[in-house]
């Protein structure tokens, strides 16, 4: 390992006021010997940011301040990649709070299991007000929450499970290998429903490499009183399914028809989780309700990006293409007719 173990990397836009509280909680790590660095990128802040970080570095020789002025959490995240001296970035946020032994847990983490590249671990809410009954831990992915129990897995091609950006580290040769964050999927200010941590994870998977999930690294974070909201809920989904329309992350199986580049089954679960949605709500099951609710908010903006993306290569019109989508179907439910008919003479 390099001099410095571990890098921590904090991107930031124009949250001076909980920042402070997440660079204290890093710089305050046990044993107080351990190697590391923070880097906090300003992401071009027009607030006191860069007042704010200047005046802890002062006695805090840990404590790096970088600029990046071009818009977007990828960008900033790159910009720290690059600064970072450690074999080890770590990867959190500007609303967080580190355990005290974070650092000293990711060390170790990467120690006992060596045939890792990636660790994540829970990120859990600390909450400025009492959550509405329906944001159960189903709701948590808007909120950048993540607890997946108490035992140690692997992750990877097998299983992929997306590690939280908030909480995760990363071998610094893993970047040469498969690439950095990509600005393409990356949140821009305040935009929300982001892919940035899955699409560089799947490039990750893909490579053949695994990850590990240690329920012991662990970070809380402030969840602010406007995501208690379900509009925020709401247009995080919006968001998320746009940027997953992007990536093309629904496969269209072989034997599939797609319209306008979105396979057939998201088409035919659009009536189902819309009566679901309904009975929930008649029922009283408001959690439940809202579930479904959001799955159909992210199907149709699935659809609708998909549909912007299609229609600017598509070959031919829009009748054309509902013809062969149409043909699809019809040569996909004769041949399931014939398998019975052959099953059943």
């Amino acid at each position: 390992m390099s001099e410095i173990a571990v890098s921590v990397v904090i991107c930031t836009y124009n949250r001076c006021e909980m920042l402070s509280h997440a660079i204290t909680s890093v710089l305050t790590q046990i044993p107080d010997n351990l190697r590391y660095e923070l880097i906090v990128v300003d992401n071009n802040s027009s607030d006191d940011t860069r007042r704010i970080v200047e005046a802890m570095m002062e006695g805090a020789p840990k404590l790096r301040y970088v600029f990046e002025a071009r818009q977007g959490l990828s960008h900033a995240r790159n910009a720290g990649i690059a600064a970072a001296h450690g074999s080890i970035i770590a990867f959190t946020d500007d609303d967080i709070r580190a355990g005290p032994e974070w650092i000293a847990n990711i060390i170790r983490a990467f120690e006992e299991y060596p045939d890792v590249d990636i660790v994540g671990g829970k990120v859990l809410p600390s909450w400025n007000a009492s959550p509405p009954r329906w944001l159960t831990d189903t709701h948590w992915s808007p909120l950048a929450l993540m607890d997946h129990g108490n035992e140690p897995f692997y992750v990877n091609i097998a299983r992929q499970q997306c590690m939280v950006g908030a909480n995760l580290c990363v071998r610094r040769e893993v970047f040469d290998e498969v690439g950095v964050f990509a600005p393409i999927f990356q949140r821009v200010k305040d935009g929300i429903g982001s892919t940035e941590d899955h699409e560089f994870q799947l490039r990750f998977w893909r490579a053949g490499k695994q990850g590990l999930y240690a329920p012991d690294i662990v970070v809380t974070a402030d969840v602010q009183d406007d995501r208690l909201g379900k509009a925020y809920h709401r247009r995080w989904h919006k968001g998320h399914g746009a940027f997953c329309a992007m990536m093309q992350l629904l496969d269209i199986p072989a034997d599939s028809a797609s319209l306008f580049g979105t396979p057939a089954y998201v088409y035919s679960s659009i009536p189902g989780l819309w009566m679901h949605w309904m009975i929930a709500a008649v029922k009283g099951q408001e959690s439940r309700a809202f579930s479904y609710e959001t799955d159909l908010r992210f199907a149709l903006s699935y659809i609708k990006k998909t549909y912007e993306m299609h229609r600017r290569k598509l070959q031919g019109s829009t009748i054309e293409e509902l013809t062969r989508f149409s043909q699809a179907l019809f040569r996909k439910k004769f041949s399931s007719a014939a398998r019975i008919v052959k099953r059943n003479p």
